[in-house]
């Protein structure tokens, strides 16, 4: 019987990497991913390392207020003991793992697993943030998350540090980064323009007045 060609994998592992600069949605795209795999009834099992404690140290988390229970590890070689039969796995905040981390997610793929990775492609100076490069050359499905920049609206792809510190590892929030575009991202600045921009749209649906009282 000849082999039909189809779009997406069966019967093997891969790897999908989702990447992008601060404030883009990334760990809520892990999260709404693994919460699909829950839906199917497959199960899943998330990393996170030591060093991101922002939200929770039982759980990874987004800039919007999603949760999800996982692991908190300090290196990558601590996945496999971790696994078990899941067939879903997922790693947040990949760049602050080390190069192992590529190693390990291969040989999940490699198992049959759906491995999912999500960090940044690029740290404050603009630089490849090992090892999503790496991951990325080996995945099957990539996906790039843009934020908006604080400055002018555009489609943001930089992270902009906006304190001192020239460790390349830094972790924050709002009070360190701010999504940038490229002509607005200036590695030699630490001045923050958040307040540049209005707050939120309006939702028009919020303007509708409740039928008046009989």
């Amino acid at each position: 019987m000849q082999p039909q060609p189809h779009m997406t994998p069966r019967d093997i592992g891969w790897i999908e990497v989702i990447t992008g600069c601060m404030f883009s949605g990334k760990t809520e795209e892990l999260i709404r991913r693994i919460r699909r795999a829950q839906y199917a009834r497959l199960s899943v099992v998330v990393f996170k390392p030591t060093i991101d404690d922002r939200y929770a140290v039982d759980s990874v988390g987004s800039h919007s207020g999603q949760r999800l229970r996982s692991f908190q590890i300090q290196r990558a070689e601590e996945i496999p003991a971790l696994v078990g039969d899941a067939a879903v796995v997922g790693v947040d905040e990949a760049q602050f793992f080390d190069a192992a981390l590529v190693r390990i997610c291969e040989d999940l793929a490699n198992q049959g697993r759906r491995v999912i990775v999500a960090g940044l492609d690029m740290d404050y100076l603009g630089r490849p943030f090992e090892p999503i490069p790496q991951l990325l050359a080996v995945s099957e499905y990539i996906q790039k998350q843009l934020a908006i920049c604080v400055v002018c609206g555009n489609p943001a792809d930089r992270s902009q540090r906006i304190v001192r510190g020239e460790s390349r590892v830094l972790v924050g929030e709002a009070e360190a980064y701010e999504a940038r575009c490229r002509l607005h991202w200036d590695p030699n600045s630490l001045q923050p323009l958040q307040q540049a921009l209005p707050g939120l749209g309006a939702n028009l649906a919020e303007r509708v007045e409740e039928p008046a009282a009989d």
